[in-house]
């Protein structure tokens, strides 16, 4: 697995998400509870690349980060739709090394 540094632990705030280009791909990280995750910074339902700007919670003991747009949520360790089983979105496995956020792009 290939991995690139996005940015420093410091560089996003507890409970908030930021936005990465990686090469063509937009990747929303977030970090709650000094966890970090990533998805796919575009909704599928309004088709516009917000997510890493979207409200994360917990919702029926899943953390999830609510779309800006449309306000379906969406689970941070696994992209799924909560409100429609049928949609989900890209995640991307995310690590710490050292002070350095690392992603890949292979699709966990």
């Amino acid at each position: 697995m290939a991995w690139t540094s996005v940015c420093k632990i410091n560089d996003i705030l507890p409970n908030a998400g930021a936005a990465a280009l990686l090469g063509d791909t937009q990747v929303a990280i977030f970090r709650v509870q000094d966890q970090f995750f990533a998805l796919s910074n575009r909704d599928p339902f309004s088709q516009a690349n917000v997510l890493s700007r979207g409200i994360v919670g917990s919702l029926d003991g899943k953390l999830v980060v609510a779309s800006p747009i449309y306000k379906q949520h969406f689970t941070l360790d696994g992209g799924q739709c909560l409100e429609d089983p049928d949609v989900s979105i890209p995640h991307y496995a995310v690590r710490v090394d050292g002070d350095a956020v690392q992603i890949s792009l292979s699709a966990e």
